[in-house]
């Protein structure tokens, strides 16, 4: 049994990556903070750290992250990809109490959901992202807190809207399912 979940995580993270790279790279809105874009893979991200966990949310982050921006013909932007990385995996802590496979997302879950995104995104791009940005670029102080401060902002609202409503769909899914296998045969 372990080692079936094994494989559903891998394939997790490759899908999760893959999707992750596509939204990020060709789905991006641009915004009025220079080099700072509306972001829809962090309901993808959200939706699959809170389905598989950390390890897998961290992994989706970083290595979808990093496929942006090798696309765009540069190096990664480490701290901005290391960001991700922990926003996926400080989501993916909330996937036990989440228990999204269950097909039971009721209001307060999606209230955790929502506090565990806002955690994420609040510490990922207002901490982790600019103080990063500062240390390894030696980037400007107002800058990377002003860019932070947008993403965070609006990879909140994208993460808890769509990726509450992606986990919604999924759920109902899931509980349709369940009430088709309980019932009798006819």
């Amino acid at each position: 049994m372990k080692n079936n979940n094994n494989i559903k995580t891998f394939v997790a993270v490759g899908i999760g990556a893959a999707l992750f790279f596509v939204l990020g790279r060709f789905v991006a809105i641009p915004s009025p903070v220079p080099n700072t874009n509306i972001s829809l893979q962090y309901a993808v991200l959200g939706l699959l750290a809170a389905m598989y966990g950390p390890v897998a949310g961290g992994l989706i982050g970083f290595i979808g992250h990093a496929l942006i921006d090798l696309s765009w013909g540069g190096s990664p932007w480490w701290s901005w990809v290391i960001a991700s990385a922990f926003t996926g995996v400080v989501v993916g802590l909330f996937a036990k109490k989440l228990n999204v496979q269950e097909g039971n997302f009721n209001k307060a879950k999606f209230a955790m959901f929502a506090v565990a995104n806002l955690i994420a995104h609040a510490v990922a791009w207002i901490v982790v992202a600019p103080v990063l940005d500062i240390l390894i670029y030696a980037e400007p102080v107002k800058k990377v807190f002003a860019q932070g401060a947008f993403a965070a902002v609006s990879n909140i609202i994208t993460a808890v809207v769509v990726g509450g409503l992606l986990i919604l769909a999924y759920t109902k899914t899931i509980a349709l399912s369940l009430i088709h296998i309980s019932e009798p045969p006819r």
